[in-house]
């Protein structure tokens, strides 16, 4: 029985740059390719799996801080938390792959607006012998 030959082709390494983006509990892998095309988010264009003009002003922001709305396409991956935690850890992994991709030039860029600083709050534990969340007290008697 022949075998059957796969139809993927494999990229090589230096097609693009990897990075990871983290927010809340969401991680996201992105690949930049130095190429004019489309993002795409989980298999879908990133329109769709952020559809709001909010959305889509932030996940843009890094490209029109270094002026390279153009110049780039990108594939991403992205579990855990939900679409703002998500949003958010794309647009850190998006500018970490830009500060790859150019360090001296892009680095100082988005390091000034923030872009490059991991956001570390994550939602509070829930302790034991307290209320429904985090710091609410059961309430006790008043006589």
């Amino acid at each position: 029985m022949p075998e059957a030959k796969s139809t993927k082709t494999k990229t090589k390494k230096s097609d693009f740059i990897h990075a990871v983006g983290r927010r809340k509990t969401a991680n996201a892998r992105i690949r930049l390719y130095q190429k004019k095309g489309p993002i795409i988010v989980n298999d879908m264009p990133i329109e769709e799996y952020f559809p709001l003009k909010v959305y889509k002003h932030d996940y843009l922001e890094p490209f029109q801080t270094t002026n390279t709305l153009e110049k780039y396409s990108a594939t991403i991956k992205v579990l855990g938390s939900g679409k703002s935690g998500q949003l958010g850890a794309v647009v850190h992994g998006i500018a970490r792959a830009l500060a790859k991709a150019d360090p001296k030039k892009y680095r100082p860029l988005l390091k000034k607006r923030g872009f490059l600083t991991r956001d570390p709050r994550m939602k509070e534990r829930r302790k034991p012998g307290l209320a429904q969340s985090a710091r609410a007290k059961k309430q006790s008697p008043k006589r």
